[in-house]
């Protein structure tokens, strides 16, 4: 076991963990940050996406011992002071979820690109959210809901008011 520090949502964060332990376990059955799923375990899926540094990551592929001083954030770290992102109203407005296994990696790859792009074509969706599988083929309502989360930053930010 190794003691590693990071930052999770925020907050300076330490575990102790085996070095080749992958992110996702240290997330999920060490912190309790349970909104990243396990879906392939091989970087497929995309289930289990947060951003490291701000860039959206596999975290079942990345072992615990490659993010030692590096900034983690989880779909449980998206909202702010108990505000949802506006990613998340869009999701709720749109019913994008059915089973909602695959939602929390899915908005995680959203947030990236709308971070890169704020106000993305469908060609620029299709390509940020290429390998986040939704089993329920809800890929039309997810398109929906990232142009609806970039017209209402986009409004928000034109307005000077907060996100």
């Amino acid at each position: 076991m190794t003691r590693f520090t990071f930052n999770v949502n925020g907050s300076d964060t330490q575990v102790d963990a085996p070095d080749d332990m992958p992110l996702l376990w240290v997330l999920r059955d060490l912190m309790g940050l349970t909104g990243s799923k396990y879906g392939c375990g091989i970087g497929q899926c995309g289930a289990c996406t947060v951003h490291l540094n701000g860039e959206p990551i596999r975290s079942c592929l990345l072992p615990v011992s490659q993010i030692a001083g590096q900034s983690i954030t989880t779909i449980e770290g998206l909202a702010q002071a108990n505000e949802l992102h506006a990613l998340q109203e869009a999701w709720i407005a749109k019913d994008v979820a059915q089973c909602g296994y695959c939602q929390s990696g899915q908005i995680m790859s959203a947030a990236a690109l709308l971070c890169r792009n704020a106000q993305p074509s469908d060609a620029d969706i299709d390509v940020a959210m290429a390998g986040n599988y939704c089993r329920c083929g809800t890929y039309i309502r997810i398109r929906e809901a990232i142009h609806a989360a970039a017209l209402s930053v986009d409004a928000t930010a034109k307005t000077g008011a907060q996100s």
